[in-house]
């Protein structure tokens, strides 16, 4: 509820500032002919202004507490005419109260020691009124005192409470601003890890299939056979190909329908079945028991070995060789890629993420990729991967 008036108080402050004072303005008019009649209260100097007075000084009393916003310049303004009204003898009135209402918004909007000047004035005020009484007593000063203090430590609570919800409104923007921020950092690291992926696929399938395709064309006229099985490859190429990518593209779809079934992501069962499919004469090796490792790290290896002899086959030239091989033997599974052809002399592609994104497979389970040209030639791809056992 304190929520919603304090939202509405914001978005209307004119309309919040006459309906805080308009109940004072109501007291005013409904005294004034009762004082005009009667007179200033009983034991009060008897020193009335008289109907036309009584408005105009009433209107100079409240007229400054349209300026609440300013709460220094509002409670000073009160507080000279307040003042001067005693310098000329004249009763108090009900307009006087204009004071606690600026006092009020003193300690409300302003620290401390401008609301403990504030309040020591109005002390002031109170003591000055008692001057002129026919019979001051310290029980009328205490019971006055008591009433400002209590308004005065009224706005100092306010002003807390302000302060305090502010600062949480202030600590759910940043933690908003946070949210989102950490939430494009994740999507921009979602794109990257969708772009090594769809490298990794496209650069390794397209090569095989270029290769494959010029195989073909030398081998139509002389070798028929031969021509059909690397069209075969060709399809079976392309079709896993495709079938990759659609499992990478649906990630980015936000209404796929519930319960699509995607080709399970490679590992190292696979890898026998990528070593003959790569384009390039190659061999797998394999040294030691394969443990059971989680998905994610197989596929790790999966798409170094893909990478490497991806690189083989773009910049090994004719003739290239390869050998793969995968050792569990020890703590870490290394992943050993090797070729004889000129890779080492190969320009490097600045906006490539071949190597890249080797390396950050790796990083991503505790491990290190190495890749540089061999000292007898050729280049060699080096990866160690901690062995992780799949948890149950």
């Amino acid at each position: 509820m304190f929520g919603s008036v304090r939202a509405w108080s914001r978005r209307h402050e004119k309309l919040a500032t006459a309906a805080g004072v308009a109940p004072l303005v109501l007291l005013c008019a409904l005294l004034a002919v009762p004082y005009a009649v009667n007179g200033p209260p009983p034991g009060a100097a008897q020193n009335g202004p008289g109907v036309a007075g009584y408005l105009a000084l009433s209107a100079a009393l409240l007229a400054p507490l349209a300026w609440r916003r300013r709460p220094l310049v509002c409670f000073a303004a009160v507080a000279l005419i307040s003042f001067g009204q005693w310098l000329a003898g004249v009763s108090p009135l009900p307009a006087n109260l204009a004071v606690l209402v600026a006092l009020w918004a003193v300690a409300y909007r302003c620290s401390f020691r401008w609301a403990l000047a504030a309040g020591l004035v109005a002390e002031l005020g109170v003591f000055l009124a008692l001057v002129h009484w026919s019979d001051p007593s310290f029980g009328m000063f205490f019971s006055g005192s008591v009433f400002v203090v209590t308004i005065w430590l009224t706005g100092l609570y306010a002003n807390t409470r302000r302060r305090y919800l502010e600062s949480l409104e202030e600590r759910a923007e940043r933690a908003e601003r946070e949210r989102d921020q950490q939430a494009r950092m994740a999507a921009a690291a979602e794109r990257a890890r969708i772009a090594r992926e769809l490298h990794d696929v496209v650069a390794h399938n397209v090569s095989v299939i270029v290769v494959q395709a010029d195989g073909a064309g030398f081998a139509m006229d002389r070798d028929l056979e031969q021509a059909r099985l690397a069209v075969k490859t060709i399809s079976k190429t392309g079709r896993a190909a495709l079938a990759e990518m659609r499992r990478l593209v649906g990630v980015l779809r936000e209404n796929e329908a519930a319960g699509t079934d995607y080709t399970p992501q490679p590992g190292l069962g696979q890898l026998e079945e990528l070593v003959r499919g790569a384009g390039v004469p190659a061999r797998l090796s394999v040294g030691g028991v394969p443990g059971e490792l989680p998905e994610g790290q197989q596929l790790a290896v999966y798409r170094i070995v893909q990478e490497a002899l991806t690189n083989a086959l773009k910049h090994g030239g004719p003739g290239v060789r390869a050998s793969v091989e995968i050792d569990y033997g020890g703590p870490d599974l290394v992943v050993r890629v090797v070729d004889d052809g000129r890779g080492a002399a190969a320009p490097v592609s600045s906006d490539g993420h071949g190597l890249i994104g080797m390396r950050e497979r790796a990083g991503m389970y505790g491990g290190a990729v190495s890749a540089g040209p061999r000292p007898g030639g050729g280049f060699e791809v080096l990866a160690r991967l901690p062995m992780t056992k799949e948890a149950a």
